[in-house]
């Protein structure tokens, strides 16, 4: 049986990928003049920006290489930050958390400002442009290891 390019899209509804890292938020921007060529361009403000977002794209790139999706996309990410060592105990308790460890990562950098970075990273790879996104649940969670972002692109129905 041949399958065409357009029915592989409608078959694979799902991309889960995992990209291991820290995640850096995207969003805040500062300009710079260059004289040489007379204008101003724009870049990221944090220097962790670029990376992260090299790293995801080229995780998005091994998950999907097929055409760019089009249509409605539903969005599903969850940041997971490794705890510090002052979440856990010392001397004999050393390796265990402390009963007052927050689950959730309620400090910088925020949800938002990672999911747009993220979001911008997978931009031209799996789907055409991130306006197509329709719905987005996403997460910040404290983990022991393996520290970056689960993420899952499902086309909307």
């Amino acid at each position: 049986m041949r399958i065409f390019e357009d029915e592989k899209v409608k078959m694979q509804k799902e991309i889960t990928f995992f990209v291991q890292g820290v995640a850096a938020p995207g969003g805040s921007k500062k300009g710079f003049y260059i004289k040489s060529i007379n204008r101003v361009v724009m870049a990221p403000d944090s220097k962790k920006t670029k990376p992260w977002m090299a790293l995801v794209s080229a995780c998005a790139k091994e998950a999907y290489s097929g055409p760019l999706l089009t249509g409605a996309i539903e969005l599903s990410i969850q940041f997971r930050f490794c705890r510090p060592k002052g979440h856990y105990g010392t001397g004999r308790n050393a390796g265990i958390l402390k009963a007052s460890a927050p689950k959730y990562h309620t400090v910088k950098p925020d949800c938002t400002k990672c999911l747009r970075s993220t979001e911008d990273a997978m931009t031209g790879i799996i789907f055409r442009d991130d306006s197509q996104v329709v719905k987005h649940h996403t997460s910040k969670v404290y983990v022991e290891r393996d520290c970056g972002a689960m993420i899952t692109v499902t086309m909307a129905e």
